[in-house]
C-alpha cells in the first residue's frame, strides 16, 4: 500500500537466493518480513524468542515520498554457531510511472533466546549457502562486527544533565531526552521490546536534537552500528537521551543512548539539513565547552570521516 506520510528512513537486498522473504508495504513493515524469514530456521518453534542484537550501519540512500510503495525484502545470508544474520532493503516503487529505486538497505544480527531462561542463547542451525563465497563474506563481516561490537564500552556515567539557560550552538543547547513506557504493542509475544521500537524512539530523540541545532528541515543521512546492550521488558520506563557530538559543514552527529539503569543501547546518528528543494544546505557549527565535550568532538570527526567511507562503499546504482 502507500507510504502513508512524510519520507520513510526506515532500513532497507536485491538477488534474494533460495532463504529469502519479499513483501510490500510501509517501512514499518519490514519486522514482518523478518520474522517470515526467521519462521524458516529449524529453530523457530514456542520456546524460542528472537532478540535482536545489533544493527550494522542503516544507510537511507535516497528519499522516498508520499505515495510510492515500499517493497522489503529480507534474507538470512550468513550464520554463526549463536547468531543469524539478516539483509534488508526497502525498493520504493513509483506506481504511477513504474520506476523503482533502491531507497535503505543494512544488516541485522539476531541471536535466539530459549524462553524457559531468557539469559541462555540457542544454537542456530547453519543455513545452506548457494556459493561458497557468500560463506567467506558473510563470516568476514561477522568477525568485523563482533570485534566492533567488544571494543564498543556503555559510556558508564554519560547521561544527558538539563543545563539552565544555555548558549545558543553548544551541546547543552539541543540536547534532548525522552521517557517512554514500554507497552504491550512495543513487544513480541514474549514480552520484549522490539529493535525496531527502540530504533525509531532513538531516531525520534536525534532527530529533535538536530532540529533544535539546525532550526531548518532536517534529515537522517545514516546511523552508526546500533548495539543492544541488555533485553527491554514490557512495564519498563526507558529514557533515551540524545546530543549532538560533532558537526561539519552540512552534517551533525548525534549520540543517543538508551537508559542509563538498564544500559539498553547506544549509537550516532547522522543529520543533514536540506532546502525545500531538497538540497543540502550549510549547518550552525557545534560549540564543545567542557574537555569532555571536545574530546567527544574529535571522536565524532573520526566517526564522521568513517561514515563517509562506508556510505560511499555502500553506494550502489538504482534498479
Amino acid at each position: 500500500h502507500y507510504v502513508p506520510r512524510g519520507w520513510s528512513q526506515a532500513p532497507g537486498l536485491s538477488d534474494p537466493p533460495a532463504l529469502a522473504s519479499q513483501s510490500a508495504g510501509t517501512a514499518s513493515e519490514s519486522g514482518e518480513a523478518l520474522r517470515k524469514v526467521l519462521a524458516t530456521t529449524k529453530i523457530a518453534h514456542k520456546d524460542v524468542s528472537w532478540w535482536e542484537e545489533l544493527a550494522m550501519p542503516l544507510f537511507p540512500l535516497c528519499a522516498q515520498c508520499i505515495g510510492e510503495v515500499a517493497h522489503i525484502s529480507v534474507e538470512i545470508t550468513y550464520t554463526s554457531k549463536h547468531s543469524v544474520e539478516v539483509q534488508v532493503n526497502v525498493v520504493s516503487e513509483n506506481i504511477l510511472t513504474g520506476a523503482k529505486k533502491l531507497t535503505n538497505k543494512a544488516t541485522l544480527w539476531y541471536v535466539p533466546l530459549s524462553l524457559k531462561n531468557v539469559d541462555k542463547v540457542l544454537e542456530v542451525p547453519p543455513v545452506v549457502y548457494s556459493r561458497q563465497e557468500q560463506e567467506e563474506e558473510g563470516r568476514k563481516l561477522y568477525e568485523a562486527q563482533k570485534l566492533e561490537r567488544m571494543e564498543t564500552k556503555w559510556r558508564n556515567g554519560d547521561i544527558v544533565q538539563p543545563v539552565l539557560n544555555p548558549e545558543l550552538n553548544t551541546v547543552s543547547y539541543s540536547q534532548s531526552s525522552l521517557i517512554h513506557l514500554v507497552g504491550p504493542s512495543d513487544c513480541t509475544l514474549h514480552s520484549f521490546v522490539y529493535g525496531g521500537v527502540t530504533m525509531k524512539l532513538m531516531d525520534e530523540v536525534a532527530g529533535i536534537v538536530a532540529a533544535r541545532h539546525c532550526k531548518i528541515n532536517i534529515v537522517t543521512a545514516s546511523v552508526d552500528a546500533i548495539n543492544f546492550h541488555n533485553k527491554i521488558r514490557k512495564g519498563f520506563v526507558i529514557t533515551i537521551s540524545g546530543r549532538m557530538t560533532f558537526t561539519s559543514n552540512k552534517y551533525t552527529e548525534i549520540e543517543v543512548l538508551v537508559d542509563k539503569r538498564y544500559q539498553a543501547a547506544s549509537a550516532f546518528f547522522t543529520y543533514v539539513s536540506l532546502s525545500q528543494k531538497g538540497r543540502s544546505l550549510p549547518v550552525p557549527q557545534l560549540v564543545p565547552e567542557t574537555e569532555d565535550e571536545k574530546k567527544h568532538f574529535e571522536e565524532g570527526k573520526g566517526q564522521y570521516l568513517q561514515m563517509k567511507a562506508k556510505q560511499q562503499g555502500h553506494m550502489e546504482p538504482q534498479p
